[in-house]
């Protein structure tokens, strides 16, 4: 999961929490602008450097090495750099429309455009959460070139038909999205058509 520099940082925690929650290992790469719009939005400071990112956010989700790793920017021995190593899907929550930009290149100028790029040339599932309004003709055609690549684009725009009374209940309707998109069952929010869990 890679956590970038768009506003949104509250659907990316909630993801990692849910998903831990599921008991599912969970690979971490946190961009420059990331850090600094958690910091804005949350009351998490990350730290620049990745060995204590993973110290803070272990400590905020209660969780041990095993199941949470954060990645460098530019750890190229990561296995998410390589086809051969990279172990499952790719999430970007949320994706900068610079992040998009660079994935629908080919750029792969750190880990997170690298992780984004042998997803996609491997055939592997790649979920995209864009939180930009309004969209350019540019966001919106990286948006289709990436969807014709195979990449799934799923903006961060939590529906109403559920009612909500809480930001939080905005913000899982976002995850349980996602979890979708992975195969992964949840009870965050109900299917279209059936009642509240």
């Amino acid at each position: 999961m890679a956590i970038t520099g768009a506003s949104g940082s509250p659907y990316a925690l909630r993801l990692i929490e849910v998903l831990l929650a599921a008991g599912k290992a969970v690979d971490v790469i946190v961009s420059k602008a990331a850090q600094l719009v958690v910091a804005t939005e949350t009351e998490l400071a990350l730290p620049g450097n990745p060995r204590a990112q993973a110290e803070t956010l272990r400590q905020h989700f209660a969780c041990g090495d095993d199941v949470l790793r954060v990645f460098g920017r530019e750890d190229w021995m990561a296995p998410w750099a390589s086809g051969s190593g990279q172990p499952g899907p790719v999430v970007v929550c949320p994706c900068s429309t610079g992040t998009l930009s660079a994935i629908a290149t080919g750029a792969s100028n750190n880990l997170i455009e690298r992780a984004a790029d042998v997803a996609l040339k491997e055939r592997r599932k790649l979920i995209l959460v864009p939180r930009e309004t309004p969209y350019s003709e540019i966001h919106l055609q990286n948006m289709l070139t990436l969807t014709r690549m195979g990449a799934v684009i799923l903006p961060a725009s939590p529906g109403f038909y559920h009612q909500p009374q809480q930001i939080g209940q905005l913000i899982d309707f976002v995850v349980a999205r996602i979890l979708g998109q992975l195969g992964i069952d949840q009870s965050l929010m109900p299917a279209w058509g059936k009642d509240a869990q």
